[in-house]
Parts: C-alpha cells; sequence; structure tokens
C-alpha cells in the first residue's frame, strides 16, 4: 500500500486528520455526475464544473425541452474544448415518473389537517384545494391508508417545501387526501409518488422514446439512465429501441432503481444493464428510513461483483441552498466510497442549486480522502473469492495487473483496449493507482462509409471509478507486435508525467495484447 493510504481498520493518527489534503490532476478516483440545469448552462459554470471534477453531465428530461437541453449540450462542447476536459453526456428519461401540473407557478400553499384532492384534469389551476396530475389512473392504484409524497424536483426530505399525503377516499377518478404537514410546494415541477404502490406506466413513454430518437440520435448520447425500471424486461425493451438507433447501439444502459418494485427484481436488472443508478430519493420514500443502509450496501457489493458501476444519488441536498454539506451528508459521502459505489450523481445540488461547482469540489474532496482508507486488500480478496476459479483469461489478467501493481508500488496502471472491457476489469478490482485506459479506435464499415469507434468506449469509462481513458491515435492497432504499441505506450507516459501521476524512477504497470497473448508487464521509468 501507498504510505499515505491508511486502512480504516488501522489507528488513524489525529496528525493525518489535520493534515491539508493534497492537490493532485484529478480531484478522486470516484467520478461525479453533474445534472445541467438553469444554475449550470452557462460556458462559465460548466467549465468550473468540469475544472472541479464533474466527468459526466446528466440532462433530466422531466422538464426542459429538447431545444432548451441542446443549447446547454452546445455549451457543454464549448467548455470541453476551452478546458481539455472529457465528460460524457447521459440523457435521463422521465419514466413512469406521476407529476402535479402547475401552469401558472404559482407557489401553493398546504396546511396539515386540511384536504386537498388530486384530479386527473389538467385543465385545472392548482390550489391549496385541488393538485391536478398528469396520470389518470391515480384513483384506481391507492386504496384509503395509502400514502402519497409530492416535492419539488423528486423529494428534498426536508418537511417545509415536501409535502405526506395520506389518502382519504377516492371520488370516482379523484383522490381526496389528508395533509400530514404544513409545506409550501414552489417551482414549476412537483413530482408525486405513491408508496409501494404499482403505477401502470410504461418504463419508456412516447415521450421517451421521442426525445432519445431525435435529441439522443443527434448528440450520440453516452449512457441512458432508465428512469423508474422494475424488471429486467424494462431494460431488454430500451436496449431493443437503442439498437434500432444507428449510434446508439452503443450507448449503455444504466438501470435506475426508485421503487420496491425494481428492488425485488433487482438480481436480474443488474444482470441485463450496464450499470444501476440507486436513486435514494424515491427509494428513501418506498422504504422505511432505517432499511436505505442495507439496500445501499447490498446494492453495492452486487454491482461490484459484477464489474458494473454503480451510482448513488442523493448525498448532499443541503449544498442546494448552502455552501456547506451537514456533518452527516459529508460522513454519507464517505461511506458510499466505502461502500463501493463508482459515482456520486448530484441533481438538485447542480441543477437548481445556488453554488454547483462548490458542490462538486466539496464532493470530490471528501471521495479523496475516503479512498485513502478505502480496504483495498480485503476487497481484493472478497472479489477473487466471488469470481472463483477457474477464472476467465481476461478476468485473470486484470486480478494479476492489479496484484503486480500493488506489489510493486506502481504509480499507474496502463491498459490497451478497444472496446474498453478490459480497463472496466481492471477497474474492477479497485487498485490504489489510477488506471490509464488507453481506447485504440478500430475502423468499421457499413459498406457506404468508413468510420472509426473508440470515443463513445472512451467516454463511457469517465463514470467507473479510478478509469481515466485517453484516445490513442488510430494509425496504432490495439494487438499488434510490441514495436508498434512502443508508441503508444510512449504517449501515454508522456500523458501521466505532464498530468503529474508519474514521475522518473516510478513503476507503471501496461497490460497489452501481444498477437493472441495478453501481456501484464512492469517498467521502471528512468530519469
Amino acid at each position: 500500500m501507498h504510505s499515505n493510504h491508511l486502512l480504516l481498520e488501522e489507528p488513524i493518527r489525529m496528525a493525518s486528520i489535520l493534515e491539508p489534503s493534497k492537490a493532485s490532476f484529478f480531484p478522486a478516483m470516484t467520478k461525479i455526475v453533474g445534472t445541467l440545469g438553469p444554475r449550470s448552462r452557462s460556458v462559465d459554470v460548466i467549465s468550473g464544473c468540469l475544472k472541479a471534477g464533474m466527468s459526466v453531465a446528466r440532462f433530466d428530461f422531466s422538464w426542459g425541452d429538447c431545444d432548451y437541453h441542446q443549447e446547454t449540450l452546445e455549451n457543454l462542447k464549448a467548455a470541453v474544448k476551452s478546458t481539455k476536459k472529457l465528460c460524457a453526456v447521459m440523457l435521463d428519461t422521465v419514466g413512469a415518473e406521476m407529476q402535479v401540473v402547475n401552469k401558472s407557478e404559482k407557489a401553493i400553499s398546504l396546511q396539515q389537517d386540511d384536504v386537498v384532492t388530486l384530479t386527473p384534469d389538467e385543465g385545472q389551476e392548482a390550489t391549496s384545494q385541488v393538485l391536478p396530475i398528469n396520470f389518470a389512473g391515480l384513483a384506481k392504484a391507492v386504496k384509503t391508508g395509502d400514502t402519497i409524497f409530492i416535492g419539488q424536483y423528486l423529494f428534498t426530505g426536508s418537511e417545509t417545501t415536501s409535502v405526506w399525503l395520506e389518502v382519504d377516499k377516492v371520488e370516482g377518478v379523484d383522490v381526496v387526501c389528508k395533509i400530514k404537514n404544513s409545506a409550501t410546494l414552489a417551482g414549476a415541477l412537483f413530482t408525486l409518488h405513491a408508496s409501494q404502490i404499482h403505477i401502470d406506466l410504461p418504463t419508456l413513454t412516447d415521450k421517451d422514446k421521442e426525445n432519445i430518437s431525435t435529441w439522443g440520435v443527434r448528440n450520440k448520447i453516452d449512457f441512458l439512465s432508465l428512469s423508474y425500471t422494475r424488471h429486467a424486461e424494462d431494460v431488454r425493451e430500451a436496449r431493443e429501441f437503442l439498437s434500432k438507433l444507428g449510434d446508439l447501439s452503443q450507448t449503455q444502459i444504466f438501470a435506475k432503481i426508485e421503487n420496491v418494485e425494481g428492488l425485488t427484481h433487482f438480481d436480474e436488472i443488474l444482470q441485463e444493464a450496464d450499470g444501476i443508478i440507486l436513486s435514494r430519493g424515491n427509494l428513501g420514500i418506498d422504504l422505511p428510513p432505517e432499511k436505505v443502509f442495507l439496500f445501499q450496501k447490498a446494492a453495492l457489493y452486487k454491482c461490484n461483483m459484477a464489474g458494473k458501476p454503480a451510482v448513488v444519488t442523493r448525498v448532499v441536498d443541503s449544498m442546494t441552498d448552502n455552501l456547506r454539506p451537514t456533518r452527516a451528508e459529508a460522513t454519507d459521502v464517505a461511506n458510499a466510497v466505502l461502500d463501493g459505489s463508482d459515482a456520486i450523481l448530484l441533481g438538485a445540488e447542480t441543477l437548481r442549486g445556488l453554488y454547483p461547482v462548490e458542490t462538486i469540489s466539496i464532493v470530490g474532496k471528501i471521495c479523496a480522502e475516503a479512498e485513502k482508507v478505502f480496504n483495498q486488500d480485503l476487497y481484493f480478496k472478497k472479489t477473487v473469492k466471488y469470481v472463483g476459479e477457474p477464472m476467465t483469461h481476461l478476468e485473470s489478467i486484470a486480478s494479476s495487473a492489479v496484484r503486480a501493481a500493488i506489489k510493486v508500488k506502481a504509480s499507474v496502471i496502463i491498459c490497451f483496449t478497444s472496446s474498453g472491457r478490459a480497463a472496466r476489469l481492471i477497474a474492477k478490482y479497485r487498485p490504489t493507482m489510477p488506471v490509464i485506459s488507453v481506447v485504440i479506435p478500430r475502423l468499421k464499415t457499413n459498406q457506404l462509409r468508413w468510420s472509426f469507434s473508440g470515443a463513445f468506449e472512451a467516454r463511457q469509462s469517465l463514470i467507473v471509478r479510478g478509469l481515466f481513458p485517453m484516445l490513442a491515435d488510430p494509425r496504432h492497432p490495439a494487438e499488434s507486435t510490441s514495436a508498434t504499441n512502443e508508441s503508444v505506450l510512449k504517449v501515454a507516459l508522456d500523458y501521466g508525467k505532464t498530468s503529474g501521476v508519474i514521475k522518473s524512477h516510478d513503476r507503471v504497470v501496461v497490460c497489452q495484447k501481444v498477437g493472441d497473448a495478453s501481456v501484464v508487464k512492469i517498467i521502471e521509468l528512468e530519469d
């Protein structure tokens, strides 16, 4: 282990806690997904977010139209160009989301013990007595005594901006509810969540399909975040839909687990999806509070063992309005890292929060500190044991590369890959040093034109913990004699040196294919 990597099981010296954190070329190995919106769509703010450590930009289609998101994306491209920081694009679907329709956008004040009626008649104006909703089937789905939550952009968890309702009676298509806490709903979008109730809405709505086939195709999205994934079939349907959209056949699907239904079918969903987003906002409402941490730990463990990226949401809600997170939130971010998450997703904090750049920066610093005490040794043994024997060829190479890198205290692992799979497998074993994934583009043709693949694969590693991509010159194939790879290796080493991760006399572990064989070699750098 590096000398500065203490394990939590060891006594942590107070002096090490008081030492200032060191800056490095990447804020943390754990990635940060930022949602771009009203407060974070100018080139300046996005540039600040990229420099602070955002590596994936999320576009939430629950609100805002394609033109609005396109403007934001053009600004993101300009920011990427000026900061020279790679950033992937994630489209977040609306899915089976119920919303209160507040056309006037006036604040609505609700008083405890009063009664409010939820109606599918969207023509009515939203008031303290009537809230029109976008789903006609609610009256059929609920019964007296059921719980319904309404809040701005999911639920802040704050009792003054989110309201908790209890179903009193159903009258035709209307649902009459008793208000359990006084709250003011402000803003354009309120989400409605009926706790532990099956809502008969498709996971991929017609509106979602339209957004994906227009905006998604035009911008070659890297990730599709599939809201309200409830069954493995939801992922299969989305995959089939994407496969017909040209370039989007390579888009990775991240299943968003938001309710008990998704949790019940978690294992099958994990098998089908490319990654998982644990949407703790909704889940925290569907599950008793004392069970939320158990789900987080179990789900992250399963994702880690499957080698699929896991993303945790709702970590620093209070930073939507404040410059500092609460102590509990700071601890929560660290625990998400120690539990094994690949990335932290910021929603309202960057979308409409007052301090998007500061939020990303602070979350990155907390992640970096937690990574220093992450018990890699125990994690490695656990993963090897889980994978079992005989290991596949690739799995064996990946685990050997990580073991060698730790034994020789390598400063970095460099992995040549064309699909990105080898680099992701190395990252699965959570090495303590960064993995530079050198993606070698492949030439492909559709009989009409030739094109290079590689950009997708490079950007998709931006959500995996510890993976830092680099797109190589397409003239150097990944599978070749070691001679042609030397020049690519030199470029990768130079990149490592300029970014400050590699110094003279450091050891570097290189993982590459030579002919049919996969090779792990250790090189020691000279001056």
